[in-house]
């Protein structure tokens, strides 16, 4: 099951890298960095497909750092929701791929997202429905770990405690960069784990990357009935591009067409070693 995953990984992120290429716009960094948490999302864990989209017992997601879009429209890509030619649209002029997610032109995006902050906000609300609904649907979302210098998020993280949200499961992206370089240098966010147990959250802190640790993280938010539980994804910026890892100067630049032969090379190379 896990070299499926692995596969389907590898093909969001050569379209990553794809989109953004041929767009000469966007955000690699923290669209790859990203990758293992939406491929689990929406190819194991997720209630969500093409026959309940417009069903109120289906699961959401939403993507509240919204720059990190293409990792987004490359998932949804992948799941058959977005044609694979549609993804080489991206930025362009009346293309619905804009450079955040716009729900009003993509059915299968649930929250239009951007403003760093509100997408969690947005989360907490549609997770306090579901369970004023007595619904069965849960709610996944996606921080940056710079977007947690946003004091609304704490406001919302607050609401998600106190209304009991265990139907809610906040995804840190922690890979520790952001646009203007290292999280501590620009706004110190350490201790992320005791910031949110004080919160009244459950804590779990995993390898972003490694699907195991996902699944593991996703039972332990299961088995939790109080509280919504936030998951510390370590991860790596970049990731699965060697000259992009661990490199705030990727946070939003476009690859040239040569970055991008070098890029796609490694990855299938990458994909050899699963096979």
């Amino acid at each position: 099951m896990h070299n499926q995953l692995k596969n389907h990984a590898i093909n969001i992120r050569k379209n990553i890298v794809e989109m953004i290429t041929k767009s000469k716009s966007g955000h690699p960094g923290g669209s790859l960095s990203a990758v293992e948490i939406l491929t689990y999302l929406y190819f194991k864990e997720m209630n969500i497909n093409e026959s309940n989209l417009d069903s109120k017992e289906r699961d959401y997601f939403v993507l509240s750092k919204g720059h990190a879009a293409p990792v987004l429209y490359a998932t949804l890509s992948e799941k058959g929701f977005i044609p694979q030619e549609e993804l080489m649209t991206l930025r362009t002029l009346g293309s619905k791929l804009q450079g955040h997610p716009d729900s009003k032109k993509i059915k299968s995006v649930d929250i239009s997202t951007g403003s760093l902050g509100q997408g969690i906000s947005n989360a907490v609300g549609l997770a306090l429905g579901a369970k004023i609904d007595n619904s069965d649907s849960r709610v996944y979302t996606l921080l940056g770990d710079g977007e947690l210098q946003e004091g609304l998020v704490w406001e919302a993280v607050m609401s998600a405690a106190h209304y009991k949200l265990s139907n809610l499961v906040a995804f840190i992206d922690y890979n520790k960069l952001q646009i203007d370089g290292n999280n501590e240098d620009v706004m110190g966010i350490k201790p992320l784990n005791k910031k949110f147990e004080s919160f009244g959250w459950n804590v779990v802190s995993i390898d972003g990357h490694d699907f195991k640790q996902i699944e593991e993280a996703l039972q332990s938010a299961k088995n939790e009935h109080k509280k919504p539980t936030v998951i510390i994804a370590e991860t790596v910026k970049g990731k699965g591009v060697s000259f992009m890892e661990n490199n705030a100067g990727w946070h939003g630049t476009a690859p040239n067409s040569e970055q991008r032969d070098l890029a796609i090379n490694e990855l299938e190379e990458m994909r050899k070693g699963y096979l």
